[in-house]
């Protein structure tokens, strides 16, 4: 596996942990505060430490990513800002996907059309 494939392995499951972790500490952080359940605030702080750290190597991640496809900085910009609304990171994980898989499919015509 070459270091680009690694690069987008790694951001595709930070995407998904950082989305997950940000729908489980949205739901506890709902159970303490509106709910009160007991118990709640402790699974805040685990989940929000890991969250916290999972967003910060997702925004890394999707920096170089962006950086290595030549991307625009807004592009990048809305890519690391969806790890921060719930399920947000999952539709974007998608449409990045979907735009690499575009990209290498016109440089494989490019290829063939030469």
């Amino acid at each position: 596996m070459n270091k680009s494939n690694r690069l987008l392995t790694a951001y595709r499951v930070l995407a998904y942990v950082t989305g997950v972790g940000l729908i489980v500490l949205t739901l506890a952080c709902i159970a303490e505060y509106v709910f009160n359940v007991d118990g709640a605030a402790s699974v805040v702080g685990v989940v929000g430490f890991i969250h916290g750290w999972a967003y910060v190597v997702y925004v890394v991640l999707a920096f170089t990513l962006g950086n290595k496809l030549g991307w625009p900085m807004g592009r990048m910009a809305l890519i690391i800002l969806a790890g921060t609304v719930p399920t947000c990171s999952f539709i974007a994980e998608r449409k990045v996907m979907a735009g690499i898989r575009a990209q290498v499919d016109e440089e494989a015509v490019s290829l063939v059309d030469a």
